[in-house]
């Protein structure tokens, strides 16, 4: 747990819609790279903590006999029931709202525990303990994250469309929300932590094995996706501006029109870094 913040429930209240449209996706070919790393073959049990709106366990559902996700929103957990159905992957998937600190929830035991872009949120050195003893002999914890060191391409293509005004965006937040990140009801000075190896390693698990999945392609975004975005943020999410939130988006609205008079920008896609840790045994 980040030292000096309190976790509460209020964390991504009201960024559950805007999850899905607003966050640049996973690597392309991830799934199939975490496939062959991971020989998955349609069997075993994958538990996704911190599940958000489904993204990973969606994204993988279709390689195991059960997938699981567990988050602590509520409307994050409903999102994802959702997303499932309509992918016809209902009957294959499990949503549970719970901590991932209730764990282990009487889930059973999985071949494969995920933490995609979600444990620094955590009470982490007994989540990662708990988290071993659900694993089977054998069983992999994969904790995933954009490639933080992906170098820039050498001579890279021009962007099609402006980039993301970023800086001018997070100035923007800190007008309405103040000069200290916001992150439910209390704040993070220093951000969240980091040294997710260290615990890993001192709750038993072999490793770190790592898997990079490049990116560097160019993405497209409208106005709305870049909105949505940037109010999917535990940061900046729609709770934290109160009445003030129509005010913020029509002056961010207002803003990406200066940057892009057509409502179109340009990302690069970020790559994917997968870090697989064992339990021993199997």
């Amino acid at each position: 747990m980040v030292e000096g913040w309190k976790w509460d429930d209020t964390l991504f209240a009201g960024a559950a819609p805007y999850y899905a449209r607003g966050r640049l996706p996973y690597a392309p070919g991830l799934a199939d790279a975490l496939a062959g790393a991971l020989r998955l073959d349609g069997t075993g049990r994958l538990l996704d903590v911190g599940c958000g709106p489904g993204t990973l366990a969606l994204g993988l559902a279709d390689r195991f006999a059960e997938t699981v996700g567990l988050d602590a929103d509520a409307a994050m957990v409903a999102e994802a029931a959702r997303s499932a159905a309509r992918a016809g992957l209902a009957g294959r998937t499990r949503w549970v709202h719970a901590r991932a600190e209730q764990l282990p929830y009487g889930l059973g035991t999985f071949d494969i525990i995920a933490f995609a872009q979600s444990f620094h949120w955590m009470d982490r050195e007994p989540v990662a303990a708990t988290a071993r003893d659900m694993l089977r002999p054998g069983g992999t914890l994969v904790h995933l994250a954009d490639w933080k060191s992906e170098p820039l391409p050498a001579d890279p293509a021009p962007l099609p469309y402006p980039p993301v005004p970023q800086p001018a965006i997070d100035a923007l937040v800190r007008r309405h929300l103040g000069p200290v990140r916001r992150a439910g009801r209390g704040v993070l000075p220093h951000g969240t932590p980091g040294g997710e190896s260290r615990v890993y390693a001192r709750a038993g698990l072999l490793g770190p094995e790592r898997l990079v999945v490049p990116g560097g392609q160019a993405l497209e975004r409208d106005a709305d996706q870049v909105v949505a975005g940037v109010l999917s943020l535990s940061s900046s999410a729609p709770h934290l501006f109160g009445t003030g939130l129509p005010a913020f988006e029509a002056e961010l609205r207002a803003l990406l029109r200066e940057f892009s008079p057509s409502g179109r920008f340009s990302v690069r896609q970020p790559g994917s870094e997968a870090v697989l840790w064992r339990r021993p045994g199997g």
